[in-house]
């Protein structure tokens, strides 16, 4: 299996999530990412599984999977609503 996507980093400062991955880096607020992210504390965010493919994210205590792909659309969708602004 070919390999989607370099995972560097992915950290929880407030409440944001900071995601490098590619050698870019993608600030997203975890309220809009997910809700369990959102409700979940900082002990169940910092215990995460990133799929070997690179292909997403996976946080077993919240039994919650996301997409690498899908936070990056997410993140340059709401910096361009951002610049629009």
């Amino acid at each position: 299996m070919s390999r989607q996507h370099e995972v560097n980093s992915l950290v929880f400062e407030g409440d944001w999530m900071i995601l490098s991955v590619d050698d870019q880096v993608y600030r997203l607020p975890w309220a809009q990412v997910s809700d369990r992210l959102a409700q979940a504390t900082e002990a169940e965010r910092k215990i995460y599984r990133i799929a070997p493919s690179g292909y997403g994210i996976y946080w077993p205590l919240l039994d919650e999977d996301l997409s690498i792909n899908g936070l990056i659309q997410l993140a340059k969708s709401l910096q361009a609503a951002a610049n629009i602004s």
